[in-house]
């Protein structure tokens, strides 16, 4: 592939601006790594703020409890 051939063609219709954006926004989204890039960005004084697994659970006590070491 040289640098002047386009990554994709339209082969059928005349889509707008704004429907060839759409479609290169979603080609972009679905050729990203799966993993979760943006949990590895958080720094660890983040993480450390909600440990992982722990949700927090709602009732009678629950704003008590919440503050209590687990």
């Amino acid at each position: 592939m040289s640098a002047e051939e386009p990554l994709f063609r339209v082969v059928r219709g005349n889509p707008t601006a704004e429907e060839l954006a759409a479609l290169v926004g979603v080609i972009l989204l679905r050729s990203r790594p799966t993993g979760t890039p943006a949990q590895a960005a958080r720094s660890a004084w983040t993480r450390s703020a909600r440990p992982a697994g722990v949700s927090p659970v709602a009732g009678h006590g629950a704003w008590r409890a919440s503050g209590l070491p687990r």
